[in-house]
């Protein structure tokens, strides 16, 4: 039965883990942060304890518990906990926390058996739903952007209504239903310039968010998103969307795209704020960027927005023959390696709401499973919901696992499709394009009463 599958993955992990008081740490001990990487010292954030001075750093983080990997622990250090609770009533116990854990196990298993086919039908139908409407969004604003790059120099005033209401529709859904995540769609037929500037749109209105943008501020910033890449359409196609390296010559006039999207912009009667972002997405806060080599606080808050989620979405959806990166290494490529081009406080808002692992990662789970990482919550970045490879159950009828609802279930480690499994591969289907939408943020039990009201 399918709910059996899908409750049997998250309670009996192969290796189980336990919070445990940090105070009670000691050399040996495998743990596990479920703190974003900006928030801890280590170059990881699951490792083997080497030291006491390790540990003096964990408790110097002002963390309370932290999650132990006994399995995975050097041998003697269970016993030595056990012990240690066997001598001291008053302290709270690792091996009662696994009693705990064993009896949530069983009571997981009694409900899932006893769940009824008709509500994991429901919950299945309503997830469908779901990844359809965010699916049927993004190809809508796709198949916009190519009617209005098509008469943007004929009609650059319909081409301004329609980049409005497109915006308008994206900014409304976006504010008018609380907190959102973001949803990782399918693969859609469109031209690659469509769903660059789609998607480099959406995750601009999701950061400008973020980072307080309201009302027109917040229009502004995703008409400049959308339409960024618009004077693409007077180069040959050969430039506007190189597959392999340019010439000086070639080069040079693909840098032209810029100068070409402000005049299109211009034609379209839009305001200093979004010319101004379109010709700012290539600079770079170091000065390292063009047209112009802008610095810093020459930029405007919106083409500093417009700046690193282009630069993101071509680390994932490359041109000029590079290959592409996952999300997550095109997110600690930013952090590592590119921080100083872009503004710190964007840069750090823009990887709390993208979360450790953006959808699109494919991971390996605690309990050694692969998934592929569907939707994130910036609330909950270190949890988000996953499709999980389990043989026993068809791809098509794989329900989303929400590892906030898996306690004893985290992330080991994030990989490149080419080290799956070829079962795996073929079943998780990592994406070839990086495409994202935004859908509200909401938990299993809300989605399936939306599902029920649809």
């Amino acid at each position: 039965m399918r709910g059996v599958a899908i409750s049997s993955l998250c309670a009996i992990p192969v290796n189980p883990s336990f919070l445990i008081d940090v105070g009670r740490l000691r050399v040996g001990m495998y743990i596990q942060l479920e703190l974003g990487w900006m928030n801890h010292p280590f170059p990881v954030s699951s490792f083997r304890i080497s030291s006491g001075e390790q540990i003096g750093t964990l408790q110097s983080l002002g963390l309370q518990q932290v999650r132990w990997i006994p399995s995975r622990s050097d041998p003697g250090v269970q016993d030595a906990v056990h012990a240690e609770d066997s001598s001291s009533a008053a302290t709270p116990h690792a091996s009662d926390a696994a009693l705990q854990g064993a009896a949530g196990t069983a009571a997981l298993q009694a409900a899932a058996a006893a769940e009824p086919a008709a509500v994991l039908q429901a919950q299945l139908a309503a997830q469908r739903r779901s990844l359809a409407r965010c699916d049927e969004q993004f190809a809508r604003a796709t198949r916009a952007y190519e009617r209005l790059a098509l008469h943007a120099e004929q009609d650059p005033d319909e081409a301004r209504r329609a980049t409005a209401a497109l915006i308008q529709g994206c900014v409304g859904e976006l504010t008018d239903h609380g907190d959102s995540a973001i949803r990782l769609v399918s693969e859609r037929v469109g031209t690659r310039a469509a769903l660059h500037s789609v998607n480099v749109a959406v995750l601009s209105l999701l950061l400008g968010k973020t980072l307080g943008m309201r009302g027109d501020d917040l229009g502004d910033l995703g008409i400049a998103a959308l339409l960024h890449d618009l004077g693409k359409i007077t180069l040959p196609p050969h430039v506007a969307q190189p597959g392999a390296p340019l010439g000086p010559a070639d080069q040079a006039l693909y840098e032209a795209h810029v100068g070409e999207s402000v005049v299109l912009a211009q034609r379209m009667g839009l305001g200093r704020t979004v010319v101004s972002a379109i010709a700012q997405h290539h600079e770079r806060a170091d000065g390292g960027g063009f047209p112009l080599g802008l610095k810093g606080s020459e930029l405007s808050r919106a083409g500093q927005v417009l700046a690193l989620v282009n630069h993101y979405d071509r680390l994932c959806n490359p041109l000029h023959g590079a290959q592409p990166l996952t999300p997550h290494e095109a997110l600690s490529v930013l952090f590592a390696q590119h921080k100083a081009r872009f503004d710190a406080k964007v840069l750090q808002s823009f990887i709390r709401l993208m979360g450790v692992y953006p959808a699109g990662s494919v991971v390996q789970l605690t309990n050694e499973r692969y998934a592929i990482v569907v939707a994130v919550d910036s609330n909950r970045p270190l949890r988000p919901r996953v499709i999980v490879h389990d043989p026993a159950v068809p791809r098509d009828d794989a329900l989303v696992l929400d590892m906030e609802a898996a306690p004893d279930l985290g992330i080991r480690r994030s990989l490149r499709p080419a080290q799956l499994p070829r079962d795996a591969l073929d079943y998780l289907s990592p994406r070839k394009r990086i495409c994202y939408f935004f859908e509200r943020a909401v938990d299993a039990t809300d989605a399936l009463a939306d599902g029920e009201g649809a």
